[in-house]
């Protein structure tokens, strides 16, 4: 039987001028489904959708993608669970489960799809005014916003301190909401040669943070201010904060160490009770091989464990660790460089990497 035409443009009128090219449609079904258009009809319907990005999501969504997608995994490996992830941590006092992680009651958790398809997930994406799509880069930001609330951190009036927050959206989140917001960046010298300037994913002053669609400008500059800060070496004069927070920055401070260490001294930061958010790189392969270089560093299973352990023998409350790594189709799925689809799991440097959320309230309060 000849497959049906995708004709997934919505409400597509035929008499309407077509808003993406030929070209761009072939090619963009050769990436996804390895072929070109079936008909006449089926281009001229694709030709229909207002953006590449949403012929790409459309396209995504079909049977036939579903289809060439499982017949990819059966061929694949794909991502199998280590059984160490099943083990709970030798220290008993830190306190674990091991159960599908949500957003409604975030924990220290893993990145998983059935998150992202959930009402939480869009919750807080219509909190940032983007659209949900399933990348573990916007999770870490819906995570550190669930994790917010769940610590009663979301109220007019609070101080926040984020850490290396480049351009991210979350410092006019906040202001939004009524906090008052300190953003932060590492110094230039700190950053050369990493290729976060040039990527967009470094600020150096404060206007680099306004996003206009969250926050008037006369407001943000009320509520947010800006310093340069070198993670390995947090200025005194930051204190009293409610709560901190990184997205994604603490892997590259230099090593496994470098970046446990900038763990425990962000919460100096904080008053007691306050509550430090961090997201940084997980490694899902192994709990004794690793990668760890000057730029990059992936965190094994055990280096959560040790860090849990120490900190709650200091005396924090570290929020439960989950190590489910989630069990849908979308978290079998590996992406391989060049990354070129939204993913869950990636392979950097041999190993199978996600993003992890780790939450820790100061003992005090």
């Amino acid at each position: 039987m000849q497959p049906t035409s995708l004709l997934t443009a919505p409400e597509a009128d035929a008499d309407a001028p077509p808003v993406l090219s030929a070209d761009l449609v072939g090619s963009m079904l050769r990436h996804l489904l390895d072929r070109g258009p079936r008909d006449a009809a089926e281009l001229a319907a694709l030709r229909q959708h207002p953006t590449l990005k949403a012929l790409r999501a459309s396209l995504m969504r079909s049977e036939e993608f579903a289809r060439l997608y499982r017949a990819a995994l059966r061929h694949s490996a794909g991502y199998a669970m280590p059984l160490f992830m099943l083990q709970p941590p030798a220290d008993p006092a830190v306190p674990w489960r091991f159960a599908e992680p949500g957003l409604a009651d975030p924990v220290t958790q893993l990145c998983t799809a059935a998150q992202m398809q959930g009402a939480e997930h869009a919750r807080w994406c219509k909190l940032m005014k983007v659209a949900p799509r399933q990348h573990r880069k916007q999770w870490e930001f819906a995570w550190i916003l669930a994790a917010m609330d769940k610590g009663g951190m979301l109220r007019p009036g609070l101080r926040a301190l984020g850490f290396g927050t480049g351009r991210e959206r979350l410092p006019c989140v906040l202001a939004g909401l009524g906090l008052q917001v300190t953003a932060s960046d590492a110094p230039p010298e700190a950053v050369e040669g990493q290729g976060w300037s040039s990527s967009q994913q470094y600020s150096s002053a404060l206007e680099q943070l306004h996003h206009r669609d969250l926050i008037d400008r006369d407001r943000f500059v009320q509520q947010v201010a800006f310093r340069q800060v070198d993670m390995n070496a947090i200025p005194d004069d930051l204190r009293g904060y409610d709560v901190c927070w990184s997205a994604c920055a603490l892997e590259h401070l230099g090593s496994l160490a470098h970046g446990l260490d900038f763990i425990r001294a962000s919460l100096a930061t904080l008053r007691p009770g306050g509550l430090a958010l961090h997201t940084t790189e997980f490694n899902l392969g192994h709990n004794e091989e690793t990668l760890e270089a000057r730029s990059l560093s992936l965190f094994r299973k055990r280096d959560i464990e040790g860090l849990a352990s120490r900190l709650v023998a200091e005396g924090h409350e570290v929020w439960p660790l989950n190590f489910h790594p989630g069990h849908a189709l979308a978290d079998v799925y590996v992406d391989t460089p060049p990354y070129s689809s939204p993913h869950l799991k990636l392979q950097a440097a041999g190993h199978v990497v996600t993003s992890i959320g780790i939450a820790v309230r100061k003992r005090g309060g």
